[in-house]
């Protein structure tokens, strides 16, 4: 009985490591796919990639995909600089473009941020092309192949042959993670990235201010970061009174930002950095109270929520204070946006201070019946740093309550207390960024059980409604409105969130849903379909050994 068994094994054995298929059905999923299922090209060991040197932007791309074929499915990929001999191949230009070519005469059209992204996928049987008109594109077309591998060890892959054209449905596809409120590693904020680049989101929101900490190092202010970093301690769990007892902080170094900035552009992800002005600023008061309008003391706030304590606006050193800060956050990052907050600015103390109401008097504010004398003033900073931007070449982004007191001519909203703000917004022709509390705010609960997941700030909001969220919101915007809709964006906050295992669970599968607001035209999306295309990216999180939610709703 035991020498069949071993002969059972032994035969059965190779059965384990027989080629896979892959599956083009991914997440988000791609603009079109024509798949005949009757052929199929076989990947083995050793065959080649076309690798180009003379292009460090595409030999990059060439290295990603190489790389993930041998991590997912262990088969190992050579590189040839003879195109014609490759499995796999990278061609610039799209064969649509040059049909255009042929018939029209005169220059092209420029190029919109989403036919930059455009690829195609071509498999027949002299192998896998890649074409796109931008090294993005590669990059596009890298990560829906990573996302169809099969993730088991083979002998050989089999694709089945065909054809997939596929671009973005916007132009803005972000994700935003406060670190404020809590400090991650610079590899967690890493692996959020690759996480982004994953899913085909090319906008990171790096939140770094709060009155909880203060977490950019500004080195002309070098006791900012030091000390505005730190709190003494941290109430646990919803300001219940009762506290941990111990010093907590941390800050990004500017080399560190670099570093992230760096890595993020090698996946075509640009980095939004935001300081929170003037308001969520007890960090920076608690370094310099000469800056609020009491005077302090202003500890670094050891609970949540938002202090009345914020910049004086009518001390002419908080102008200085804050056109350095955003010098050096220009000088680090190279974005065109940069976020200043905004939002949540108590105002009382402007009411009642002197410096404050003598500064409105001198701008000749006065209460018009639909913003007060306060509001106004928060929008003449939101003005004095617009133009501070502008000057170095960037857009200002503001949460929409930089509304409220009239917003400034080239100011970008970011629409988060529901969809009101962006209506109004792009109504009124500025530009929009769509990421309503009720549709995108991830630290909410995700499943209806609350206690039987880790914390979170209350609410419910499961992948089907993020799913569900159509930015450009048709049944209130005209079509010439809906222009300046840039794209959606999720936000997770940190209040309740500690430690990378918990960020990541309330990121995932959250992000696949996004992605497919983000990436898909709107009569592609099917959350029955979406569920069924999730296993797989459930198991490529494992592949890459990070924590997500494992049911959805």
């Amino acid at each position: 009985m035991r020498r069949i068994l071993i002969v059972l094994l032994t035969v059965c054995a190779p059965a384990l490591m027989m080629a896979a298929r892959v599956d083009y059905r991914v997440i988000p999923l791609p603009k079109s796919v024509q798949t005949d299922t009757t052929k199929v090209f076989k990947l083995q060991p050793g065959m080649g990639i076309a690798y180009d040197a003379f292009s460090p932007e595409i030999a990059r791309n060439v290295q990603f995909l190489r790389t993930w074929v041998e991590e997912l499915t262990g088969v190992k990929l050579a590189l040839t600089p003879d195109n014609k001999k490759a499995a796999i191949r990278f061609t610039i230009g799209l064969a649509a473009d040059k049909k255009q070519k042929k018939s029209k005469k005169g220059a092209a059209p420029e190029l919109t941020e989403q036919q930059q992204e455009a690829y195609t996928i071509t498999v027949d049987k002299s192998g896998i092309t890649i074409a796109a008109r931008k090294p993005i594109g590669f990059f596009r077309a890298v990560q829906t192949l990573r996302k169809s591998l099969p993730i088991a060890k083979q002998e050989a892959i089999e694709f089945p042959f065909v054809k997939i054209a596929d671009e973005p449905r916007f132009a803005y596809r972000g994700a935003h993670f406060d670190t404020a409120r809590h400090f991650f590693p610079v590899q967690t904020i890493k692996t959020y990235l690759d996480l982004l680049a994953l899913h085909g989101c090319n906008q990171f929101h790096w939140h770094f201010t709060e009155d909880q900490g203060w977490r950019f190092e500004v080195k002309s202010l070098p006791e900012l970061a030091k000390k505005g970093s730190v709190r003494g301690q941290t109430v646990i769990g919803r300001n219940s009174g009762v506290y941990d007892g111990q010093r907590y902080g941390g800050y990004y170094t500017q080399e560190q930002c670099r570093e992230i900035v760096n890595y993020a552009a090698e996946r075509y992800i640009n980095v939004i950095p935001e300081i929170d002005l003037p308001g969520h600023m007890q960090g920076a008061l608690h370094v310099f109270p000469n800056l609020g309008c009491t005077g302090g003391p202003y500890p670094v706030w050891q609970i949540w929520g938002v202090s009345r304590d914020v910049l004086c606006a009518g001390n002419p050193e908080t102008m200085t204070f804050l056109k350095t800060i955003l010098g050096e956050l220009c000088a680090v990052f190279p974005s065109k946006y940069i976020h200043i907050g905004g939002d949540e600015c108590p105002k009382d103390r402007w009411k009642n201070c002197a410096k404050c109401q003598a500064k409105a008097k001198e701008l000749g504010l006065q209460d018009d019946g639909k913003h007060s004398i306060e509001n106004q003033l928060q929008t003449w900073i939101n003005h004095e740093m617009e133009q501070f931007l502008r000057e170095r070449g960037r857009d200002m982004i503001g949460w929409d309550e930089v509304l409220e007191g009239g917003l400034t001519e080239g100011g970008i909203v970011m629409s988060w207390r529901g969809i009101k703000g962006g209506i109004e917004a792009a109504k009124q022709h500025h530009r929009v960024i769509m990421t309503p509390n009720s549709y995108c705010y991830i630290d909410y609960y995700q499943l209806k059980d609350q206690w039987g997941q880790p914390l979170g700030i209350g609410g419910y909001l499961p992948a089907s409604k993020v799913y569900s969220f159509e930015p450009l919101l048709p049944d209130a915007l005209s079509e010439e409105e809906q222009k300046y809709i840039l794209g959606p964006q999720v936000n997770l906050w940190t209040e309740y969130v500690a430690y990378p295992e918990h960020a990541f669970y309330m990121l995932l599968p959250r992000l696949d849903a996004i992605s497919e607001v983000q990436w898909c035209r709107s009569d592609q999306k099917d959350f029955e379909d979406f569920k069924t295309r999730l296993p797989h990216m459930l198991k490529i999180y494992d592949s890459i050994g990070v924590n997500y939610c494992h049911k959805i709703e």
